[in-house]
């Protein structure tokens, strides 16, 4: 069981879980709604003048054009914001969207950055491709060398950006460290937390100042909508909302109903998740046909003591190595009958993939080896199904 997290000054001394289903909303909705309402148009109109005044000079609270915001993304807003302990949110149509726009936000021309190795390949891609265009120099070190990490800020470094947990091999950045070097130089934190979720790991909490989040995962939870959150204190998020006005990366209201529908059941999905996720890790630790198993949580995991200290759970994603080869892990995946074949992760089922076949398809065999994507590397996403079903079906994939 997940510890309970701090409550925020607003919440009332309530838990997560509670906070999941009733933060942000008004406890009466139109027509005595149950659920908060979908506002689906994309113009909103005044009462009359004064009502315009109102808003355009006395800044009180009303929505003008969808693409500025809608009162059903607000109160995702307001939920996320509440869950995460952060003083804002923005909500964006994707991961992606919210990681690019922030980043531009924050730098201008003749800006530094600085991001670790392991971090989502889009977003490396976008780091040390696109910023180019801008003048936007980008230095990509190596993940836990805090050292170099330190070595790399300049006189000009606007930010520090990496993961945690990584992506696939589930490392771990420790926040503490990290915050020291950022106060050390006056810069900048960024931290994709999409692997933890705010139950599993708490990052303003140890400082850091921006938390990014792709919904589509455990906190939307039903593999059914594409969302993005980037959460921290009011003065950025604000910037970042500015610049989200022109570069139109709006979520629509529907997507942001489905958001507020999975986080009810975020916590309880989230907490099965951690459990079944830290007996599979277990179970495949101890197969002789599995080489190596890569879980925060495990004895084993290089950042253990790190996870352990910072994280209420390991997450709901375990990556492994089978021993064999590449038709040995086409064997493997072709005899799975529940675990699903598929790229993402974070909802109600199973998800399996094979890296060096799905997100490197593209590179050759030295190249992913280079990044540590070998042809027995598989990244385990684990739903919400029965435990001893899902290995029961691991088993029997790698009896073949």
């Amino acid at each position: 069981m997940a510890k309970r997290s701090k409550p925020n000054k607003n919440s009332g001394g309530k838990s997560l879980s509670t906070r999941a289903i009733h933060a942000g909303e008004p406890r009466r909705k139109y027509a005595d709604s149950l659920t908060t309402p979908i506002i689906q148009t994309s113009t909103f109109t005044f009462r009359d003048s004064k009502h315009i005044e109102d808003y355009t000079k006395k800044g009180k609270e009303h929505f003008e054009y969808g693409r500025y915001g809608n009162p059903t993304a607000k109160i995702a807003e307001k939920r996320l914001a509440d869950l995460e302990g952060a003083e804002d949110c923005v909500v964006f149509s994707s991961g992606m969207s919210a990681i690019t726009t922030t980043i531009l936000s924050l730098v201008q021309s003749g800006d530094h950055i600085v991001i670790t190795d392991d971090s989502y390949k889009k977003t490396l891609e976008f780091c040390r491709s696109y910023l180019k265009q801008f003048a936007v120099e980008c230095t990509i070190v190596p993940f836990g060398d805090y050292g170099i990490i330190e070595r790399a800020v300049k006189k000009n470094t606007r930010f520090i950006f990496s993961e945690s947990p990584t992506n696939p091999y589930l490392n771990i950045f420790d926040l503490v460290k990290i915050k020291k070097i950022a106060d050390r130089h006056n810069v900048l934190t960024l931290i994709d937390s999409t692997f933890a979720t705010p139950l599993n790991q708490r990052p303003i909490e140890f400082g850091m100042d921006l938390v990014l989040q792709s919904c589509t995962k455990y906190l939307a939870g039903h593999n059914d909508i594409l969302a993005g959150a980037v959460l921290g204190r009011k003065e950025l998020i604000e910037k970042i909302r500015n610049l989200h006005k022109s570069m139109g990366g709006l979520i629509d209201p529907h997507c942001c109903y489905l958001l507020l529908r999975g986080l009810k059941t975020f916590v309880v999905r989230v907490e099965r998740q951690n459990e079944t996720a830290l007996k599979v890790a277990r179970f495949l630790d101890s197969h002789p046909r599995v080489k190596k198993v890569y879980y925060p949580f495990l004895e084993s995991h290089p950042q253990y003591k790190v996870a352990t200290k910072q994280m209420n759970g390991g997450g709901g994603v375990v990556t492994f190595e089978i021993k064999g080869n590449l038709n040995t892990a086409k064997r493997f995946l072709d005899a799975l009958k529940l675990c699903y074949i598929g790229p993402s992760l974070g909802g109600v089922e199973t998800l399996i993939t094979h890296p060096a076949l799905v997100s490197y398809y593209d590179y050759t065999r030295k190249e992913r080896y280079e990044l540590g994507i070998t042809d027995t590397l598989f990244r385990l996403a684990l739903g919400i199904e029965d435990v001893e079903d899902l290995i029961e079906d691991l088993g029997r994939g790698l009896r073949q």
